[in-house]
């Protein structure tokens, strides 16, 4: 009985842990997306450089 209960614990922690993989990727993919949109709408300002979207 313990070892059974000991099994279905793991499926369910392994099942949580794929799940916050899978969530964490797509996460990453739409951090990806704006950061390189990030560049292609950034601009520039009155003297001609390019402005900083980002602050670090």
């Amino acid at each position: 009985m313990v070892a059974l209960l000991l099994v279905l614990l793991l499926a369910l922690v392994l099942f949580g842990a794929g799940f916050a993989l899978k969530a964490l990727w797509w996460v990453a993919v739409v951090v990806l997306v704006l950061w390189i949109l990030g560049f292609f709408f950034a601009g520039s300002d009155a003297a001609g450089t390019r402005k900083r979207w980002y602050r670090w």
